[in-house]
């Protein structure tokens, strides 16, 4: 009688020489194998040019608008090529910091007061050696915003700043209170809905340069912020222009999809770990005004805010925080070219919300959509290290607001 070990010893032997002599020849050197690799490659090509490559989408609430950005950026109107092997919104998210260079960036950093008490850091990249600009005095300046806990180190921050050398202009990333570093003076940090802190640094900046003209760019949260003081600001403003990237435009469904089970464990839980990390480090100040126990039990970002930020605040309820917070209620007001960039496979900020019947409506807006991108990814290119998609629609509109404003006074 053969014994059980014996057979599958020699089920184990015959399968492993089927393996090296069969498939792995068959693969490499026969016609069918050939075959079913060049077919797949194919069909995956077919795909991604079909259903992955397209070209964006642009709305606007004005002709004149949209004419000045078809003829100054030419990226609105090209298709956007996604990675191919990463094309996916999650996958293009998480790669995005890892895969994407950090270019080296030496800033100047100065603490500015604020009227509270508090300070807010602002870092600067003077770019002196500019010779499109060389006079410090009226050389355009583009103020930078980073996302919820980001700061002037990430990499989609020094990819625009390294734009704004090429350019020849003057960047300066306003820094959110408490997060870079600097010491929290007052009980107090930031939030999408209260624009002060960036009312300060903009009178700043504008009162340091008055011969320069400004625009700024926001990324997520940031953008959340420059959307809202526009909003609020109408027309008494002296930026020129404004572009955004990846905005949540209602922060009631954006939670809503970050509370989704992978969202949650891919993004929310880490995001509100940074939130409750930037908390301890100032714990001996904010534990005097909150409890921050219970802020640091917190499991979600929801959970952050109804503990720590809206009463920071003082909404009575997290839900006036939320709708007060969302960009969608003020577009109307908005009184200054603004350029939005969304893609649609957004989990941060899904396409349902994405506000295209509010940006119809008002002639200073434009909204660009892509089919592929994530949250701040929007890589292209075979290996995506030296610059995004997002990248260049920065580049493009921010030379065309600094050279070209001019046909942009009157969009009504």
């Amino acid at each position: 009688m053969i014994s059980p070990q014996l057979n599958l010893d020699v089920l184990t032997r015959d399968l492993s020489h089927y393996l090296e002599n069969q498939v792995k020849v068959g693969l490499l050197g026969s016609g069918v194998g050939l075959s079913l690799v060049l077919g797949f490659s194919a069909a995956y090509t077919c795909y991604y040019l079909i259903s992955v490559a397209k070209k964006p989408q642009l709305i606007s609430g004005g002709k004149k608008f949209y004419q000045f950005l078809h003829e100054q950026c030419p990226i609105v109107s090209e298709t956007y090529y996604p990675t191919f092997w990463c094309w996916e919104s999650r996958i293009q998210t998480l790669l995005r910091p890892f895969v994407t260079a950090k270019p080296g960036v030496a800033y100047r950093n100065e603490l500015i007061k604020a009227a509270d008490g508090g300070q807010i850091s602002l870092d600067w990249f003077d770019n002196d050696d500019s010779l499109a600009h060389p006079d410090p005095a009226s050389r355009p300046t583009i103020l930078l915003l980073p996302g919820l806990t980001g700061t002037s180190r990430e990499s989609y921050i020094l990819h625009m700043v390294e734009q704004s050398q090429d350019l020849g202009y003057r960047a300066v990333v306003f820094n959110n209170r408490g997060v870079s570093g600097e010491t929290l003076l007052t009980p107090r940090t930031y939030c999408a809905a209260n624009t002060e802190d960036l009312e300060t640094v903009i009178e700043y900046i504008h009162t340091t340069y008055h011969m320069a003209p400004i625009m700024a760019a926001g990324v997520s949260m940031g953008g959340m912020m420059l959307a809202n003081y526009l909003g609020r600001k109408g027309q008494e403003t002296c930026l020129r222009g404004v572009v955004v990237f990846s905005a949540g435009w209602d922060v009631f469904e954006c939670t809503a999809s970050l509370e989704k089970p992978l969202d949650r464990f891919l993004f929310n839980s880490y995001l509100t770990s940074c939130l409750q990390a930037s908390v301890h480090r100032h714990r001996p100040v904010l534990e005097k005004c909150y409890d921050i126990d219970h802020v640091m039990k917190a499991r979600t970002i929801r959970e952050f805010d109804e503990r720590f930020t809206s009463i920071m605040f003082g909404y009575a309820t997290n839900d006036d925080y939320y709708h007060d917070a969302s960009p969608v209620h003020r577009l109307q007001s908005v009184q200054v070219p603004m350029l939005c960039l969304n893609a649609a496979d957004d989990v941060f900020s899904p396409s349902h919300a994405i506000p295209v019947e509010a940006v119809k409506q008002n002639p200073n807006l434009a909204m660009l959509i892509t089919c592929h991108g994530g949250h701040i990814g929007f890589l292209e290119g075979l290996w995506p290290r030296r610059s995004t998609y997002m990248d260049r629609v920065f580049r493009q509109f921010a030379r065309a607001v600094i050279e070209q404003g001019g046909r942009l006074k009157d969009l009504s």
